[in-house]
């Protein structure tokens, strides 16, 4: 296993950038699979240019995929986003929340959204034009660090939060590993797929309207154990949920079986602890920023 960064550490094979052609084309030397999960994303917006994002998510994506078509690579797997999708996720209040696959067309609403929408299409292209197996896994969040909307860290405990979120827009980080594992091994016999990976949600598609409009009462119908649970820890539900990301492509096509789910928080919360994968706290928090910012994780 050979890993490439920018910073050292204890999985950092070589220190170099994924636009360095000669680091990523030595690097690329007898590898079977490419994890390619280098980004500048969305907390960089406000610190970094825009070359900067082309640079590293574009060119990065492009000087990759190049040294894989030329070495012959069994499987490349890009780290994508469901922050993609953009403004396609806000439906206007009072209407039905948006049920998210890959169907959705993207609309980007900022530099990270549309280098991430470029690094999809070439890793399209690679496939069309050299028959690179490319799969392309959307992400929704897995990311320890406090939510950047200040109105939702002040009304809601951090993990009140993070634990809501797994009824539509959250995953593990152990079941993002697994995915991408998943992927590399179906690569072969798929080709080319881009699929979103995020919890299992318990909503369906006649849940919409309401979601938009009154989320608490749907989640009592779907998993009404939650309100002892949550009464007892002080908690509570969103208000509103606008977006739903759906994963059954995922589990089909790939084989996934994500274990984290709301269910699975529930059942740890009622145990008296809630539940992070032994991977999640060997990563833990890595930061956005060299920097610490007054009002939140990252200038949004």
């Amino acid at each position: 296993m050979l890993g490439l960064d920018i910073r050292k550490s204890a999985f950092t094979s070589v220190v170099a950038s994924v636009d360095d052609i000669e680091a990523v084309t030595e690097c690329m030397q007898g590898v079977e699979f490419v994890y390619h999960t280098a980004t500048l994303h969305k907390p960089h917006v406000a610190t970094h240019s825009m070359q900067e994002f082309i640079d590293t998510n574009i060119s990065g994506t492009l000087v990759l995929l190049q040294a894989a078509e030329a070495s012959g690579v069994t499987a490349f797997v890009f780290t994508s986003t469901t922050s993609m999708f953009g403004d396609a996720l806000r439906p206007p209040a009072g209407t039905p929340a948006t049920w998210v696959t890959e169907d959705v067309r993207p609309i980007p609403k900022n530099i990270y959204g549309v280098t991430k929408t470029a690094a999809e299409d070439l890793c399209r292209l690679f496939h069309r034009q050299h028959a690179l197996n490319c799969i392309i896994l959307r992400t929704s969040r897995f990311f320890p660090e406090e939510d950047d909307d200040k109105l939702k860290r002040d009304k809601y405990d951090d993990e009140n939060a993070k634990a809501n979120e797994y009824l539509f827009r959250r995953v593990e980080l152990e079941d993002v590993v697994s995915a991408h594992i998943a992927a590399a091994q179906r690569a072969p016999e798929l080709g080319f797929g881009r699929y979103i990976i995020s919890a299992t949600t318990p909503f369906l598609p006649e849940d919409l309207p309401e979601l938009n409009t009154n989320a608490p009462l749907v989640v009592r119908k779907r998993m009404p154990a939650y309100e002892e649970v949550y009464e007892r820890l002080g908690w509570s539900m969103f208000d509103k949920i606008d977006r739903v990301y759906v994963n059954t492509a995922a589990r089909k096509d790939l084989g996934w079986r994500p274990k984290y789910d709301f269910a699975y928080i529930l059942k740890h919360l009622k145990a008296g602890a809630y539940p992070t994968s032994s991977i999640s706290e060997q990563v833990g928090s890595k930061g956005y920023h060299d920097k610490v910012f007054k009002d939140g994780p990252y200038p949004v």
